[in-house]
């Protein structure tokens, strides 16, 4: 342990995971949410002590030591806005979670992403990985429901995956290397298996579809948990090891748009932004992938932004279901009179995550894209344009069909004080950052370059309102066309789950038959063995007698071989004798021809191989 000024220092991750294991000493009253908001506020300040160049480590052999606490200016940033965010959802799960279990998952799963993303060295992060997990796991089992169960038996196949390559990944790093320190790693084998285990949680193009499958399954707090940490822990994790690794940069291009154009078809709000994690995702693997200076800090405020308002999103969007009871667009609509406070917020989060100036999305957004314009990366540029027209026509979409479409016959009310207390602070923080960026720059890991980037600068904001509008008045025009509909949306998955049916099939139904095959003739050489050996003399003239009747058998041979009827009736007569019984005495003479042929054999397979004796 290290002390700060004269305040004890201790990796956060351990504040929440102990939480986590003394909430149900607190039961499920009113000494519950005191205790949950004393976790919170401790969390935070946790984070808020810490100075780069701490550390916390724990020896475990000579020469291995394990860090829990590696603090620098990447890790800080995550580690605010990790507690911000967790905090945020613990207030607004106070009125509307019942039972502890649930809680103490998501508390694991934070604790979890924030011992992840302060982890000194491979294995403790390879601990807090698989940790976040099982941990989140839980938060999708606890909605109860058959779809929820089997999405959640997908999700974790799809971690258990990810995981494995992680871990062989590592292994093969430290057997180069000697090193587990989290850094870049060396082109080989290690260097591809650590980077499929970093694009699972990432959610890389096909390596995703665990993420729309399951979030929206998720309970209504569940959700706004793993919409923050899974995937921000897999960027921050492919910042320290792949920054500059130009293919990442395109990946994160084709993310945003395959995203995009699926959110658009989407009826499930959850779903919906499920896939806008993804496309936003893309932005930061773009801006990783660059791995300049203003990239890098592109990419890390990219994610602070984002982490604020896709979390105000699926807690807004929990307020809807949670008030109505319906997830679909084509059930929603006339919310805005009767969930005011849930509309704005919302709106504002819409305004963010479609880089409207004035709200933070617009900040990041543009740090990125400028990141990619001076490296002179033309066609990724237009990508993350285009992308951000088919964002804002996704939350037109939402905000539109969900609050102001008429719909009479919907009975809601306003969403309890704790989850509006939790959307208006998020809200707050949105706007905040979009009208005074710097108070971000200060924290991005290089302040000094973030200092010089201008976020409004004239030609810049004039050309995003052109972009905007123009989007704005198309989505009005196209209304009709982008009327949600209740329509099935094929993604990766299905090919996954065909070639999984493929493969039950195979295994099913021609692999079978041939072992079943194969194991019937080997049961049959067996027998005939077992019977040959049991009166040699006896079964090798039943052989002898059924090979000549055999040849004796066809049409022609019949013609010229009257003596076939003797064939048959000499070979029915050594059927009736019995195998079994003892061999009769041979001739002396018959004996020795049979050992000198014996020993010949073995004389000539001694000369042709030699033997060598030991």
């Amino acid at each position: 342990m290290i002390d700060i000024g004269g305040i004890p220092s201790v990796p956060p991750a351990f504040i929440y995971l102990i939480g986590a294991a003394l909430l149900l000493l607190f039961g499920q009253g009113k000494a519950r949410k005191i205790y949950l908001i004393a976790l919170a506020v401790l969390g935070l300040a946790a984070v808020a002590v810490l100075t780069p160049q701490t550390s916390w480590v724990f020896p475990v052999l000579q020469g291995l030591e394990l860090t829990f606490l590696e603090v620098d200016n990447f890790s800080l940033i995550m580690g605010y806005i990790f507690a911000i965010i967790g905090a945020a959802a613990i207030i607004y799960s106070l009125d509307i979670v019942k039972e502890n279990g649930e809680l103490i998952c998501g508390l694991l799963y934070l604790g979890s992403a924030m011992g992840a993303v302060f982890a000194g060295d491979f294995f403790t992060l390879y601990i807090f990985w698989e940790i976040m997990a099982f941990s989140s796991l839980g938060l999708i089992w606890y909605n109860r429901t058959e779809r929820a169960t089997n999405a959640g038996m997908r999700y974790i196949l799809f971690h258990l995956f990810g995981g494995c390559a992680l871990l062989g990944g590592i292994i093969i790093h430290y057997m180069n290397t000697g090193s587990i320190a989290v850094g870049p790693v060396e082109t080989g084998i290690g260097y591809f298996l650590l980077l499929i285990g970093i694009g699972v949680n990432t959610a890389f193009i096909a390596l995703h579809t665990w993420l729309p499958d399951s979030y929206p399954k998720a309970t209504l707090v569940g959700a706004v948990f793993m919409c923050v940490f899974t995937t921000k822990t897999g960027v921050y994790v492919l910042a320290r090891t792949y920054s500059g690794v130009e293919a990442i940069a395109y990946m994160g291009g084709l993310m945003c748009l395959y995203g995009v154009a699926f959110a658009l078809l989407q009826n499930d709000v959850r779903k919906l932004l499920s896939y806008h994690i993804v496309s936003q995702v893309g932005y930061m693997v773009a801006a990783i992938g660059v791995g300049t200076y203003i990239g890098i800090n592109g990419g890390f405020a990219h994610i602070f932004n984002h982490i604020l308002y896709k979390a105000l999103l699926f807690m807004c969007m929990g307020a809807v279901i949670y008030s109505t009871g319906r997830h679909n667009l084509t059930e929603l609509g006339g919310l805005a009179k009767k969930m005011p406070i849930t509309m704005i917020t919302c709106m504002i989060a819409a305004f963010s995550i479609s880089g409207v100036p004035g709200f933070n999305g617009y900040v990041s957004k543009g740090m990125v894209v400028h990141a990619v314009e001076l490296e002179g990366m033309h066609l990724l540029t237009i990508v993350l344009m285009v992308g951000s027209v088919g964002t804002f026509l996704s939350f037109l979409k939402l905000t539109y069909f969900t609050f102001f479409k008429k719909n009479d016959a919907i009975q809601a009310k306003e969403a309890p004080l704790p989850m509006l207390i939790a959307m208006s602070a998020v809200a707050f923080l949105c706007v905040a950052i979009g009208v005074y960026p710097k108070m971000l720059y200060a924290i991005l890991p290089y302040p000094a370059v973030a200092s010089h980037y201008h976020a409004y600068g004239l030609a810049h904001t004039i050309g995003t309102l052109e972009l905007l509008m123009m989007t704005a008045v198309g989505f009005v025009v196209l209304l009709a066309v982008f009327s949600p509909h209740e329509r099935i949306t094929y993604d990766i998955d299905t090919l996954y789950r065909k070639a999984g049916r493929g493969f039950i099939w195979l295994c099913e139904q021609p692999l079978v038959t041939v072992t079943d095959g194969m194991d019937k003739g080997l049961r049959k050489v067996a027998d005939y063995i077992v019977w040959f050996s049991r009166n040699p003399a006896t079964a090798s003239k039943i052989l002898a007698a059924k090979a000549m009747v055999a040849m004796a058998g066809s049409a022609v041979m019949r013609t010229l071989n009257p003596g076939y009827i003797q064939y048959e009736q000499d070979l029915a007569k050594l059927k009736q004798m019995h195998v079994d019984e003892p061999v009769q005495r041979v001739a002396i003479g018959t004996g020795v021809l049979l050992v000198l042929l014996l020993f010949t054999l073995y004389l000539v397979i001694y000369l042709t191989h030699g033997v060598v004796w030991i």
